[in-house]
């Protein structure tokens, strides 16, 4: 194969990674110019590396790569973007990590996506920014769903078809949407969602984030959401996601602290 077609650059974010053999890591790298690839960084661990501090987790790249029979090889890479406050709070770290999981669940190999790559480098930036974690993650949601195929319909019942009234309804994964009452009774499989989560959830579906994330939401409505969405994700992927346990033992441990304090 000819040097030009063996070698080629992209841009891409670390997705996930793990040790390999005795010096050498496999990464996922989501790149904008070739979708989700697998590729493995030799001799990364040896502590003379000059590659390791550039392929940390949440890191946008710029990297050359050689094609292999297996993996692709990294010869060269430069972060462009480390994301520095991601690694500084851990609540920061799971809503990261999430992120990450979900564009690694639904990204095919090898395919491009240049939309969903556009909505991670922007929602790894927000969050780093100082904005509000759970007003990223949930644009980010809706925007990948969108953007995967999955647009969630909010606006009319998934059974009969006829308008949303402005009441508590139902939730359904198989339909991929909310089911008026009269239907969502008949159900199984479904789950309830209140009338202050809906109008969160249309809310960020029809804006652009600068719009949705001016709404004030309480604390019961974004916690009613994550469990919704999770559910919908797993549904979706048939798969157990692990950031949501990790970020759900960090607010107990955070209320235990918390709790602690007021007694002493």
């Amino acid at each position: 194969m000819p040097e030009r077609e063996r070698l080629y650059r992209a841009e891409g974010i670390v997705l996930s990674r793990r040790d390999f053999g005795e010096a050498d890591r496999l990464l996922t790298v989501f790149t904008r110019e070739y979708g989700k690839l697998e590729q493995i960084a030799k001799g990364v661990r040896r502590p003379s590396s000059r590659k390791a501090g550039h392929l940390e987790l949440f890191t946008r790249v710029q990297l050359l790569a050689a094609r292999g029979r297996e993996l692709d090889v990294i010869t060269q890479v430069e972060a462009i973007e480390t994301y520095p406050h991601l690694s500084k709070d851990l609540q920061l770290v799971g809503q990261a990590s999430y992120i990450l999981e979900l564009v690694k669940l639904f990204t095919v190999h090898g395919e491009v996506n240049r939309e969903i790559y556009r909505l991670l480098v922007e929602t790894l930036a927000r969050l780093n920014s100082g904005d509000p974690p759970s007003k990223a993650t949930r644009y980010f949601e809706l925007r990948l769903l969108e953007l995967s195929g999955y647009r969630p319909e909010l606006f009319h019942c998934g059974q009969c078809q006829s308008e949303i009234r402005p009441e508590a309804q139902f939730f359904s994964y198989i339909d991929g949407g909310v089911l008026c009452p009269n239907c969502g009774r008949e159900q199984r499989g479904v789950r309830p969602i209140t009338l202050a989560a809906l109008k969160v959830m249309r809310h960020y579906q029809r804006n652009p984030f600068s719009t949705a994330s001016t709404a004030r939401i309480q604390l019961q409505v974004h916690q009613e959401l994550d469990h919704l969405m999770e559910g919908f994700f797993i549904f979706l992927t048939e798969h157990k996601l692990n950031s949501p346990r990790f970020l759900r033992r960090i607010n107990q441990n955070t209320v235990t602290v918390i709790e602690e304090d007021k007694i002493a």
